[in-house]
């Protein structure tokens, strides 16, 4: 990955970040605000003294671009907690199978092979209609599809350290399997995990936009990218931009987390001799 590519992933991930974080102060309208007269109307930049729609309105009259920027921080929120849950499930599983081995090891991999044997998309729409969708079980169910890329990483790293001669001498001079883990392997195989955890959160932001789309994602008064994907394909043939806008905005998302997780894999893992 060359460093401007990187750069690149920054800059637009650093352009959600703000204007999640700054959504009252940036947003033109409130996401809510519901104007009959300016229903479905194109993008457009206005006249001076004249309400301006920069990225249109939707059907009942709500500004596309203010519920656009409220919905980022859906995604940013959303992506950033279900990838650091699953990376506290997933590394400390990895380890965990990685140094121990045996059963610990032989149970994790089971885990492992049923999660990627599962339909994940399903399981999740039926765990969020029975528990009832909402941001923490919406969390809580994106880190059960991202742990499993952690776990599978660093149980591989840790295998492979735990013959190393650091980790070796640690065990020669007393020191305990906890300490050990959180001392001397976590520390190593922290470089993985953060690049496992810019594609994780893609992965989350996706998923979300998903179920949002299939009405069991947050709360759908809350605006999401997804949901206004959802609204926006009755509107296709009429109104192109309800829909266009959110899925150019996912795109951008997931596309910066791309970018920046690959720049940061070629940076940050050893290369071989």
């Amino acid at each position: 990955m060359r460093p401007w590519l990187g750069a690149i992933g920054g800059v637009l991930l650093a352009m959600t970040a703000l204007l999640a974080v700054a959504a009252p102060l940036a947003a033109p309208y409130r996401p809510t605000q519901i104007n009959l007269r300016a229903r479905l109307q194109p993008p457009d930049w206005g006249a001076p003294g004249r309400p301006r729609h920069l990225l249109g309105t939707d059907n009942v009259g709500r500004d596309v671009l203010s519920r656009i920027i409220w919905g980022a921080r859906i995604s940013v929120s959303v992506g950033a907690a279900a990838a650091g849950l699953g990376a506290v499930i997933g590394t400390t599983l990895g380890l965990c199978a990685g140094f121990f081995g045996g059963r610990t090891d032989a149970v994790v991999s089971w885990l492992i092979e049923v999660q990627l044997a599962f339909p994940f998309t399903l399981f999740a729409i039926f765990l969020l209609a029975a528990l009832g969708g909402g941001f923490v079980p919406v969390v809580c169910v994106l880190a059960l599809a991202t742990w499993v890329n952690f776990a599978r990483v660093v149980r591989s790293q840790a295998m492979s350290l735990r013959a190393q001669d650091f980790i070796l001498a640690a065990q020669a001079v007393g020191v305990g399997p906890v300490r050990l883990l959180r001392r001397h392997l976590l520390p190593a195989v922290l470089p993985s995990v953060i690049v496992v955890a810019s594609f994780s959160a893609a992965q989350a932001v996706l998923t979300e936009a998903a179920l949002s789309f299939l009405g069991v994602g947050v709360d759908p008064t809350i605006p999401s990218w997804g949901a206004m994907l959802n609204l926006g394909r009755d509107y296709l043939s009429d109104a192109w931009w309800m829909a266009t806008f959110p899925g150019l905005a996912i795109a951008l998302t997931v596309l910066g987390a791309n970018l920046l997780g690959g720049w940061l894999g070629a940076r940050l893992e050893p290369r071989g001799s």
